[in-house]
């Protein structure tokens, strides 16, 4: 025990203590006895498998748990841990108490100390047993071998040393895991053996699991008491290469085929995904706190949409906004299904990641492609075994068409889907043909049998024979028709829709700019006068070549 000259009651001392690894056992004797003499006990965090013996026993304290949530980092976190025992020391001697032993990986312990010799204060320190002990024991190590410990949240390529064992500390949840991970892919490639360690030395709660180094991020039980082992490499062995070459010659990136793509410009999901668990927290937004799959899809489809308009703007600061706007709902989806016990939200970056690779094997594996079509063709193959094939009387392919698309992308996903079964057109012929014939039979349902162009019959008479469910069908038809012709044109029905709403409300906008220069109400104005400008705002378009 390393012990610094004692003062008054009243006077500044800080009593430091280790807690032990986990089970109330490591405890020692001395800690236990400057717990039961402290006049003012603090814990740094009550979420320690020892706490609850202390609270058994009667201790009172008080913890800085609450910290956790307002802090914008474990470094602001540990400096105003150690501000706030500074300025209680001041009114007499505390006793501050941190897992395991306080000098391993307790910066808060190293600022608090720090501090108060350079006041002068007598400081005291009381061992406990470290995770590292329990380690020892869990794995059948000997450090003496040698052996490195680093820190997770503070980890670099350079700081690992591949001839000696190493401990990677703070691996308190999976999107530290998986920074980890990257990192020491970097060195050892993304097989090396690892062991995960959670509850070193805690009856009942210890948990050991070996696995490759690419699995790390895929275990779901990572927490605050969670460490990784990494041996070293075998001598002889070579560092791990960032790529490697297949049987074709194509060079692989490994962490690609671990699933774990980096490069110099990627950003985590972190911050954004932190920000939103605040948000969604009990004392977080009430307004964000309420939402649901449900209530949110409305401004999943406005955010796509406007995605589409500024990539129509050719405006980058729009479109970056935008993209972020889109992000922020999958994020938010990805939460809410978190917080359900659905998924993780780490599982959508690794399901689209292993999906990509998947349906790519002309870029991470061998096959060979000639062309963008091959690449399709391969897709939807590879697609369809991963669905499995269909036994009789199953739900068809095209069932497979989401129902939730807007009308003119569902047709013409559904008409692509039947054409990969050979049921098509064999040119644009045949649809062009078929828009003609739907407008007939559109002309005869609205009361205008046989009238290819002019629209003469008594209005009246017309209203008569009108069918409602049939207009409705025919007008179905007809546009289904238009979007076939679309497909064969390789013209996107909605994009062409849009520019033709774009553009009406152009014109429109100009017809109501003339109306005003004129001094004339356009609702008061004939058609045919508004149909004047109409032309006028035509011509300008031509002579702007935008018609």
């Amino acid at each position: 025990m390393q012990v610094e000259k004692r003062t008054a009651l009243n006077q500044p001392a800080i009593t430091v203590v280790g807690l032990g690894a986990g089970d109330p056992g490591h405890l020692t004797r001395a800690g236990w006895e400057a717990l039961r003499q402290a006049d003012r006990l603090f814990l740094r965090t009550a979420i320690h498998p020892t706490v609850p013996y202390l609270m058994e026993s009667g201790f009172a304290f008080a913890t800085f748990d609450s910290l956790y949530e307002s802090a914008d980092s474990f470094d602001d976190l540990y400096r105003e841990i150690a501000r706030r025992l500074i300025e209680a020391a001041e009114l007499g001697p505390i006793t501050f108490a941190v897992p395991g032993h306080p000098r391993v990986g307790e910066k808060a312990v190293a600022l608090l100390l720090d501090e108060a010799r350079r006041r002068g204060w007598p400081v005291a320190v009381i061992p406990g047993v470290s995770f590292l002990e329990a380690l020892y024991t869990a794995l059948g190590f000997d450090p003496a071998r040698g052996l490195t410990v680093l820190d997770g949240l503070d980890l670099a390529p350079e700081d690992l040393d591949r001839r000696r064992g190493t401990v990677i500390t703070q691996v308190y949840a999976q999107r530290v895991a998986s920074d980890v991970k990257l990192t020491l892919m970097d060195v050892y490639g993304d097989e090396h053996p690892i062991t995960v360690i959670r509850a070193a030395g805690v009856a009942g709660e210890e948990r050991i699991a070996e696995i490759p180094l690419y699995e790390l991020d895929r275990l779901d039980w990572v927490d605050h008491l969670t460490s990784v082992y990494v041996p070293p490499l075998p001598a002889g062995a070579q560092p791990a290469a960032m790529s490697e070459t297949g049987e074709s010659g194509e060079t692989v990136d490994r962490r690609e085929r671990a699933g774990a793509i980096e490069n110099p410009d990627q950003y985590a999901l972190d911050p954004l995904v932190e920000v939103m668990g605040r948000l969604l927290a009990p004392e977080g937004c009430p307004w964000d706190r309420e939402q649901t799959h449900q209530s949110l899809k409305p401004y999943l489809l406005e955010e796509a949409y406007e995605v589409l308009e500024a990539i129509d703007l050719d405006d980058d600061s729009k479109l970056k906004e935008e993209l972020g706007d889109v992000l922020l709902q999958v994020v938010f989806h990805g939460l809410i299904a978190e917080g359900e016990g659905r998924f993780r939200i780490g599982e959508i970056v690794e399901t689209i990641t292993e999906k990509m690779i998947r349906r790519h094997p002309h870029v991470f594996a061998d096959t060979k492609v000639a062309n963008a079509d091959e690449v399709l063709v391969n897709w939807e193959a590879i697609k369809a075994k991963e669905k499995g094939d269909k036994p009789a009387g199953s739900p068809s392919g095209i069932d497979r068409v989401s129902t939730a698309m807007p009308s003119l992308l569902r047709a013409e996903k559904v008409q692509k889907k039947a054409a990969q079964f050979g049921f098509d057109w064999p040119d644009e012929k045949g649809p062009l043909a078929k828009v003609r014939e739907e407008w007939g039979e559109l002309l005869e349902a609205a009361g205008y049998p046989g009238a290819e162009c002019g629209l003469d019959a008594p209005l009246d008479t017309v209203l008569a024979s009108r069918d409602a469910s049939r207009l409705r069908d025919e007008l179905g038809d007809l546009l289904f028709a238009v979007v076939n012709v679309s497909r064969f044109l390789r013209v996107n029905p909605e994009e062409a829709l849009q520019r033709t709403v774009d553009k009406f409300i152009g014109r429109f906008r100009f017809v109501e700019d003339c109306c005003r220069r004129d001094g004339r109400e356009m609702a008061r104005c004939a058609l045919e006068e508004l149909d004047v400008y109409w032309e006028q705002a035509k011509q300008r378009e031509r002579e702007n070549g935008r018609d």
